[in-house]
């Protein structure tokens, strides 16, 4: 199973910027973390960080046939990219939606998430514990997408064999 965390705007430089917020822990510091889980648990984790929204979509977009599933913080494009969400929604890839502060907490325009409903869910205001949540989250639903699969092949295997 295959799992990629896809970073927005401005998170190349957290550990610089803001660190009353975001904290002092660098981007390259919580991949670390991520893919040590992530091979502990049987997981293959690819990184990509973009400021820019079109390279993004085409990241969710190359997705399609290659990742089980997705990390993403959209970072500002949270609450502005209508094209990030429609990536989302088109591509149906179980994705978790991160944030290291709890959007919800701060300025009134950061409140609304457009990617969060078509998400299968949202961790916010955890810091880069929330990656690790995240992770565990995202590795969960690959694991029940893959136990419903089977077990629908199974139950066509066994409908064929009845029909003969």
């Amino acid at each position: 199973m295959k799992v990629v965390v896809i970073q927005g705007p401005n998170l190349n430089m957290l550990g610089m910027r803001e660190q009353n917020i975001y904290g002092p822990m660098k981007l390259d510091d919580i991949h670390a973390q991520m893919k040590g889980f992530a091979e502990q648990s049987g997981v293959e984790v690819e990184f990509f960080q973009s400021n820019l929204e079109g390279e993004i979509v085409d990241r969710l977009q190359e997705c399609l046939g290659e990742a089980d599933g997705i990390i993403i913080n959209p970072a500002a494009y949270t609450h502005t990219s209508i094209a990030i969400r429609d990536a989302i929604a088109a591509i149906q890839i179980p994705t978790v939606e991160v944030h290291l502060s709890n959007i919800h907490q701060r300025e009134e325009f950061r409140h609304t998430s457009l990617t969060a409903p078509v998400c299968a869910g949202q961790i916010v205001g955890f810091g880069p514990f929330g990656y690790h949540l995240a992770m565990v989250s995202v590795i969960q639903i690959m694991n029940e997408v893959k136990a419903l699969r089977e077990a629908q092949q199974g139950q066509q295997a066994q409908e064929a064999l009845q029909a003969n």
